[in-house]
């Protein structure tokens, strides 16, 4: 009896060692591909993105070139780096201009602070503070820069490292341009490449709905967030620089910030319309605080007709996939996070779907 029964049970440790060892070889060898595509997951995610987004765009583009893919392809990428580096350095010169006026001006004793309006005290939790340090800035700025010098340090160490931070952002964004073109180029063998992946996780008919979903949320979310964010920037620049509003480029910059995260502009623009105030007349400073204020609502008519578009899944899901996202994973969470509740979504309801229909059937 224990003759016949050993040779099995050591057949089936032998099995139970192989399997192990094959699995933990297949588990390192998935570990050491992350490990090696791991500098370049971003890129791929934002080139990817990109192609998603500015597809439509592509096709038109290539159609009126020919058909030409190659053409269209090179077309293309130096399109989208001169839309990307022309503002850049156009925000970049409004702060070295900026920077460079201070310091002359300092120099030669002429700096000076207009004094603040009377309204600035009326300002939420920060109104008596702001006009104290404000007051005392335009009557000694010298005295004031010195008492508040560690502070000013480490804000100008702050938007150092923002600088540079921006600077590699730019860097990524460029690679990622030349990406997307690359996977356009492609782009019949990239979506039968997602359809093969949803069908092998869930189903033929499902995977063409998932990969539908996933394409679709991508262009509402280029559409309806950074769309509108893009728009907000824009015209918050064009007024700041008629109104010759010092470092206007950085405002516009920090007003595409507060659009993606979905907090209105005018939690900044209040600040500016308070400046123009202080150092315009009175009705260009009126007609700015309109345009601002126009300007820093126009998401509540424009989020409407641009987020969703195209989607069965429910706006609100879409937001909040998106503001979710961004908070845990930055600008590139917009998509990831709205994708990823869209398609969660639409999988709960498949399954409350299936329950009722197992019900009606019992």
């Amino acid at each position: 009896m224990t003759d016949s029964t050993n040779p099995g049970s050591s057949d089936a440790i032998q099995n139970s060692i192989e399997i192990t060892i094959r699995l933990g070889l297949l588990i390192l060898l998935a570990l050491w591909c992350l490990l090696i595509i791991k500098p370049f997951v971003v890129l791929v995610m934002w080139g990817v993105i990109i192609a998603v987004a500015v597809y439509p765009l592509f096709s038109k583009l290539k159609s009126v070139l020919g058909g030409r893919t190659r053409l269209t392809t090179v077309v293309y990428i130096i399109l989208a780096l001169a839309i990307l580096i022309t503002p850049t350095v156009m925000i970049s010169g409004s702060l070295v201009d900026t920077a460079q006026d201070v310091h002359d001006r300092h120099e030669e004793g002429t700096l000076t602070v207009a004094p603040p309006d009377e309204s600035v005290q009326d300002w939420p939790v920060i109104g008596d503070q702001v006009y104290s340090v404000w007051t005392e800035a335009s009557g000694n700025l010298d005295e004031t820069i010195n008492h508040y010098k560690p502070q000013l340090e480490e804000i100008s160490d702050n938007i150092v490292s923002t600088a540079v931070g921006a600077g590699g952002t730019i860097v990524v964004f460029i690679i990622s341009i030349i990406i997307s073109g690359i996977l356009m180029a492609n782009a019949t063998g990239g979506y039968h490449l997602a359809l093969r992946l949803f069908s092998r996780l869930t189903n033929d008919r499902m995977g063409v709905a998932y990969t539908d979903l996933s394409r679709d949320t991508i262009r509402s979310i280029a559409q309806g967030v950074l769309g509108i964010a893009v728009i907000q920037a824009i015209l918050s620049a064009i007024g700041m620089y008629i109104m010759d509003v010092p470092a206007w480029g950085l405002w516009s910059l920090l007003v595409l910030i507060l659009a993606i995260i979905q907090l209105p502009p005018i939690l900044l623009m209040g600040f500016i319309i308070v400046y123009v105030f202080s150092i315009a007349d009175t009705t260009p400073a009126i007609i700015f605080a309109i345009y601002a204020g126009i300007v820093s609502s126009s998401d509540m008519w424009l989020k409407p007709l641009l987020l969703g578009r195209g989607v069965s899944t429910p706006m609100p899901v879409i937001l909040i996939g998106a503001i979710g996202g961004a908070i845990l994973d930055g600008v590139i969470g917009l998509f990831v996070g709205a994708v990823v509740l869209a398609l969660g979504y639409e999988l709960f309801m498949v399954w409350l779907s299936y329950g009722e229909t197992s019900k009606d059937e019992g």
